[in-house]
C-alpha cells in the first residue's frame, strides 16, 4: 500500500498539474472576479515553477554537497542505489539521466576506494514487467570485465527504504564490515542518508549527479524555462518523501 501511495503522490506533486487545474477552475467558473483570481494566481504559480533560479536556490540549500567528496581511505563496500536505467517497450535496459550514479560506483572500485560494489535496484513502476535493474546493472559491470568477486547485487527492491532492508542482508552474508560508502545522486543523498541511517547502517555520503548550477547568476535564470518543471517535481518528492520517511517506522 505505501508503495501505490508513494507513485500517486509523485503524481499529485507536479507543479505542471497544479497550473493546469488552476486554470480549468478559472475556464468554468461563472464568477468573473474569482475568474481573473485564478487566472493570476495561475501566471504566477506557472512563473515560479518554471524560473530556474528558484529551482537552483532549492537544489542549492537541499543538496549535501556541491562537489563529490574526497575519500582518504578504502571502504569494504559502496552502496550503489538504482534508479539509473531505464528500459524499452521490449524491456531492454539503457542508462538514463543519473548514470553518473553507476559512474562513480565502478570509478570507486577502480580506484581502490571500494573493494565492493552493491547495486541495489529492482523495478520501481506501479506496473512492472520483468525487466530487474540490478540484474541488469550485472551485465553492464562483466562487459567491463570486473571481477565478479567485487560485485554485489541485489534486485528486488521497489523504492529506497526496500534498498535499506534488503541490502543488509546481502552484506551480513558476505560479512563485509561497515562503514560503507553510499552512492546515488545529490539530490536524493539526504532522504537516502537518513533512511539507511534508520534502518541500522554506518555509511558515509558519496553524493554525484549533482543538479544544482554552480556558476555565477545570469538573467536568463530568470527566464522561464519549461523543463524547470520536471525539476520542481523532483525535490518535491523527495522533501515531502523525506518527511514521510522519518515517521515511518521499518
Amino acid at each position: 500500500m505505501y508503495f501505490i501511495l508513494s507513485k500517486v503522490l509523485l503524481f499529485i506533486l507536479s507543479p505542471f498539474l497544479w497550473v493546469c487545474a488552476l486554470l480549468l477552475f478559472a475556464f468554468f467558473t461563472k464568477n468573473s472576479k474569482r475568474k481573473k483570481r485564478l487566472f493570476i494566481i495561475s501566471l504566477v504559480v506557472l512563473y515560479v515553477f518554471s524560473c530556474p533560479a528558484l529551482l537552483n536556490m532549492i537544489a542549492r540549500a537541499w543538496g549535501v554537497s556541491n562537489t563529490l567528496p574526497k575519500v582518504t581511505k578504502t571502504y569494504s563496500c559502496a552502496i550503489v542505489l538504482g534508479g539509473f536505467s531505464s528500459y524499452d517497450e521490449n524491456e531492454n535496459g539503457f542508462f538514463n539521466g543519473a548514470a553518473d550514479r553507476f559512474i562513480q560506483g565502478v570509478l570507486l572500485l577502480s580506484k581502490g576506494n571500494a573493494k565492493h560494489l552493491l547495486v541495489t535496484g529492482g523495478n520501481g513502476n506501479l506496473v512492472q514487467g520483468h525487466f530487474r535493474e540490478g540484474a541488469w546493472v550485472k551485465t553492464q559491470l562483466n562487459d567491463l570485465k570486473i571481477a565478479d568477486s567485487s560485485i554485489l547485487i541485489e534486485s528486488k527492491s521497489r523504492n529506497t527504504i526496500e534498498n535499506a532492508v534488503f541490502s543488509k542482508l546481502i552484506l551480513q552474508k558476505a560479512h563485509l564490515q561497515p562503514p560503507y560508502l553510499l552512492v546515488t545522486s545529490d539530490f536524493h543523498m539526504r532522504r537516502a542518508l537518513m533512511i539507511f541511517k534508520k534502518a541500522g547502517y554506518n555509511v558515509d555520503p558519496y553524493p554525484c549527479n549533482f543538479g544544482a548550477e554552480l556558476s555565477s547568476f545570469n538573467f536568463n535564470d530568470l527566464l522561464p524555462d519549461g523543463g524547470v518543471f520536471d525539476g520542481w517535481t523532483t525535490y518535491l518528492k523527495e522533501i515531502v518523501g523525506y518527511i514521510v520517511d522519518d515517521l515511518k517506522r521499518y
